[in-house]
């Protein structure tokens, strides 16, 4: 392919056998195809590179390391090398649908956004079951749910490749990469959106890196809220954890008007979800007044925030 590529997929690589057939043939059978795929094998002591060695299709760059380096040195090798004006990413075991490229090009050619992700399809290899994803969509709730949880699926996400070349993956941090570069993102005020278009199919097993690091994600992803917090400017004390009825009442308050005036026009439901971080899990037969608590909170923060700031 002679001309410069739209779009870069970047694909690490380490021990997919099992799936990286399906998802590099979701990514060549893409209704847009001014794409270049950079497949890097991370030292695979499976089939994985004489899997990616069978393909002779020009739009895709292959590299092998004879040992492996972690995820984060295979995504920024590919990222340094990226010749396209936007970069997607993709992991080696998941499945992107036919016209996800096309669906992702459209809000960020017309300058709506500046990271795009979607919707995605749950799948539990073992069950065969699939589930939809529960997101949300609009910037301000995407980043104002970054300070308790990650909002954006890695596999789905395609952004300038200005953006990612700038800021890549950040070596310190080996585990919550993608949520560390998110944070980093929102921070400095970037812009994103989640399409309700489930547009990858998310594969979930027992061997995958998340499962098998469940700890460790817990404790980084820890450290990732904080991190956020401290680039808002907002006291590390207030960080959401579960905690008792009067403490929370007053710690959630002050947590959520900051943050809905550093982050303007957060949604009502995403302001509830922010507050469900403070409260404890109880039997169900509590579940009503802990709605109810949640509801009227929210809804005192946001009239709060209108009479206060407008």
């Amino acid at each position: 392919m002679g001309s410069i590529p739209l779009i870069s997929v970047i694909m690490p690589a380490y021990n997919a056998e099992k799936y990286i057939q399906e998802a590099i043939e979701s990514i060549l059978n893409q209704s847009h195809a001014n794409l270049e795929l950079l497949i890097f094998d991370d030292g695979s002591s499976d089939a994985t590179r004489s899997i990616i060695d069978r393909y002779s299709d020009e739009r895709i760059k292959k590299f092998f390391a004879d040992k492996n380096g972690g995820v984060v040195a295979a995504r920024n090798h590919c990222i340094d090398l990226a010749k396209g004006k936007y970069i997607a990413l993709m992991d080696a075991d998941d499945i992107a649908s036919q016209d996800r490229f096309e669906k992702q090009l459209a809000p960020l050619e017309a300058d709506a956004c500046d990271v795009c992700g979607s919707a995605q399809l749950n799948l539990n290899q073992q069950t065969g079951t699939l589930k939809p994803s529960k997101d949300r969509y609009a910037d301000a709730d995407l980043r104002a749910l970054l300070s308790v949880y990650c909002t954006m699926c890695n596999s789905a996400v395609m952004l300038r490749a200005e953006l990612m070349k700038h800021y890549k993956y950040d070596p310190t941090i080996p585990v919550a990469e993608d949520y560390y570069l998110w944070v980093q993102l929102a921070a400095d005020g970037y812009r994103f959106t989640n399409l309700r278009e489930r547009l990858v199919t998310y594969r979930q097993y027992p061997e995958q890196h998340s499962s098998t690091h469940v700890e460790k994600y817990r404790l980084a992803s820890i450290e990732v809220m904080g991190h956020y917090l401290q680039k808002l400017g907002i006291s590390l004390t207030l960080l959401p954890i579960k905690t008792s009825w009067p403490d929370r009442m007053w710690k959630a308050w002050q947590f959520m008007t900051l943050l809905n005036h550093k982050i303007p026009g957060i949604s009502y439901i995403a302001n509830c979800e922010l507050y469900a971080r403070f409260q404890h899990k109880k039997p169900r037969i509590w579940s009503p007044l802990r709605k109810i608590e949640r509801w009227v909170i929210s809804l005192a923060v946001l009239l709060c925030i209108r009479l206060r700031w407008g």
